[in-house]
């Protein structure tokens, strides 16, 4: 069993997933980061050079890989699920947990984080809070589809998220066992 954690960017699933598995003593993996290092290149790369439909392509290639591990916490892309060939790999196998915040929040997040600007395009043509609403409109049934657990993010620290995600899965630091 995984734990796979879902949601728009800026919610904190790369930060959270590597607290949950440091409590749980488990490998972490972010589905992001593994794409550029197989690629060589940043997503935003990869979409100025080969465009969005190649980046899913690897993604899918890196979510079969990731979620065919055991015992392990894994951040996906916001995007990921919204392929159904990714939420087949994600199956049930893994527990899959959606991180929320609201469209402010995470325009905000997303600007105060410096290198999210340079590693990922946007989506849309307008950007800003209106891309994060629109596509926040379009994924959130798909993350709801998805999800065994909702958390809000709204006003927590990453540590606060973590231990809401362990206390709702009944998980607790050395005592994860396989039925996980």
């Amino acid at each position: 069993m995984n734990l796979v954690l879902i949601g728009y960017r800026g919610t904190g699933k790369t930060t959270v997933a590597r607290l949950v598995a440091e409590r749980l003593k488990w490998p972490w993996f972010d589905a992001d980061a593994e794409i550029e290092a197989r690629a060589g290149k940043s997503i935003a790369a990869i979409f100025a050079d080969e465009g969005e439909t190649a980046f899913r392509d690897w993604e899918s290639q890196v979510v079969a890989d990731l979620t065919g591990r055991q015992r392990c916490v894994l951040a996906l892309g916001g995007g990921a699920v919204m392929r159904p060939s990714n939420r087949a790999a994600i199956g049930p196998q893994s527990k899959t947990i959606w991180l929320r915040a609201l469209p402010e929040t995470l325009w905000r997040r997303i600007h105060q984080d410096q290198a999210t600007a340079g590693r990922r395009p946007n989506l849309t043509r307008e950007g800003g809070i209106t891309e994060i609403i629109a596509t926040l409109d379009a994924r959130d049934p798909i993350y709801r589809q998805c999800a065994q657990l909702e958390v809000d993010t709204e006003g927590k620290s990453p540590a606060e998220v973590a231990d809401a995600i362990l206390a709702q899965l009944d998980l607790c630091q050395g005592t994860a066992d396989e039925s996980v």
